[in-house]
């Protein structure tokens, strides 16, 4: 069996190892990963010069390596059409097509899907110009959010208290097009507690798998800009495994129905974007991959065969019949970012320390590359993940402070309150 992952990041890191572990037959497994770093350059064969989002040169690394599955990690070539364009040459991908990857793609179409499905979301509406949007804010009740339309790697979410700072956010949208040239959602602001429900689909199908909770502010007590996530905790007390089936039944099968009824079935991770509210689960957003950091959590945890869920996955109602199976240990996730971060990162210094965290700790490459000297060092803003796995969330939280504590770089950024108080 030969697999080829796609990306560079903790996220793509983490399905790397969880193939390798999980895989029955270890001495028939051939992992490749384009373009891959220097961290998952142990865990697999890199291939740095194909990017992980062009998209022509990664269907002729996979013919001309005549890999087996092809697992793309990122968004931005799902909805560039990857998967459909590995079809065409008969070679089987793990994600969703070009027309079902536009739940991520647009959030206005996943707005239309969510309504269609009938499936409880918060309100919102559509402004497609400053003018429009100034009108809007000036008679919306507050707080409020903005979004951009499009990919934004996580960052396009504006919470706006008053209407001053729906002011500011408009002119980051419009005017500055701090996100590219968007239209933007203004949504109804929902209170209550955050949950990320990950399903992997057959196109008829959602299968569930275990919930988590990741950070997307930079500091502390959910202060400063969003980020991709700052850190993740899994399992999650306030969904407990017995309500996990009846949350998914209406948080993602009626998604699956829909697309299929569409003429474009879901095939792949269907993330769902949770907020537990006291009128009950509501869906803020949907992604159609893993989450990052939230698969350094998860994918720990998993005892099923992933690549076989994979191959299943493909195939229209190929996962009847399949367990998903995850241990019952707690896992932590904590994210190390470069200095400036998310509004910019620093890059090229040295990353110290690596080699004395413990083995029982699972430390993943997000933003590293090496320098003329083959030293480690950072290369992006989200740097690096460090998951640890134990009985409950409080110990497993310790083991990964203590792991991140070993490590360092001029200007490392981390919260300290990733999964605190969390008794579980």
């Amino acid at each position: 069996m030969k697999i080829l992952v796609v990306g560079s990041g903790g996220r793509e890191h983490a399905i790397v190892r969880a193939l390798a572990r999980t895989w029955s037959d270890k001495e028939q497994l051939e992992l490749l990963c384009a373009p891959g770093n220097p961290g998952i350059e142990a865990d697999a064969r890199c291939i740095p010069e194909v990017g992980g989002e062009d998209v022509p040169a990664l269907v002729e690394l996979a013919q001309r390596e005549a890999v087996d599955l092809v697992v793309v990690g990122p968004e931005v070539p799902l909805v560039d059409g990857l998967v459909d364009e590995l079809a065409a040459v008969g070679i089987k991908a793990f994600g969703p097509s070009r027309a079902a990857a536009q739940l991520e793609g647009s959030k206005i179409f996943c707005k239309e899907v969510l309504v269609a499905s009938g499936v409880p979301t918060a309100g919102y509406k559509v402004l497609r110009s400053r003018e429009e949007a100034l009108a809007a804010a000036a008679e919306t009740n507050y707080p409020a959010v903005f979004k951009s339309d499009g990919l934004a790697a996580g960052k396009g979410v504006i919470i706006c208290a008053d209407e001053a700072e729906a002011k500011a956010a408009i002119d980051e949208y419009f005017t500055e097009q701090r996100f590219g040239e968007t239209d933007v959602i203004l949504e109804e602001f929902l209170e209550g507690v955050e949950v990320s429900l990950l399903a992997i689909c057959d196109g008829e199908r959602a299968y569930s798998l275990v919930p988590a909770r990741d950070f997307k502010r930079i500091f502390d007590n959910d202060q400063g800009p969003n980020t991709g996530g700052m850190g993740a905790f899994s399992p999650v007390p306030e969904l407990p495994v017995s309500e996990i089936e009846a949350i998914s039944a209406q948080v993602h099968q009626p998604i699956i129905d829909e697309m299929k009824r569409r003429g474009a079935a879901f095939h792949g991770i269907l993330y769902a974007g949770l907020m537990l509210t006291a009128d009950g689960v509501r869906v803020l957003e949907y992604n159609t991959r893993f989450g990052d950091p939230e698969t350094q959590a998860l994918l720990p945890r998993l005892t099923s065969d992933l690549a076989e869920l994979m191959l299943a996955s493909i195939e229209p109602g190929g996962l009847a019949g399949h367990d998903i199976t995850f241990s019952e240990q707690r896992s932590v996730t904590l994210t190390l970012a470069s200095a400036g971060y998310p509004e910019g990162s620093s890059k090229g210094d040295v990353i110290k320390g690596l080699d004395e965290v413990s083995t029982a700790i699972e430390v993943t490459h997000a933003g590293t590359a090496r320098n003329a000297d083959g030293a480690i060092v950072t290369a992006g803003g989200r740097v690096l993940n460090v998951t640890a796995l134990s009985d409950s969330v409080p110990r497993a939280r310790e083991a990964a402070y203590a792991g991140a504590a070993l490590i360092d770089f001029d200007g490392k950024q981390q919260r300290s309150d990733i999964a605190a108080g969390i008794e579980l």
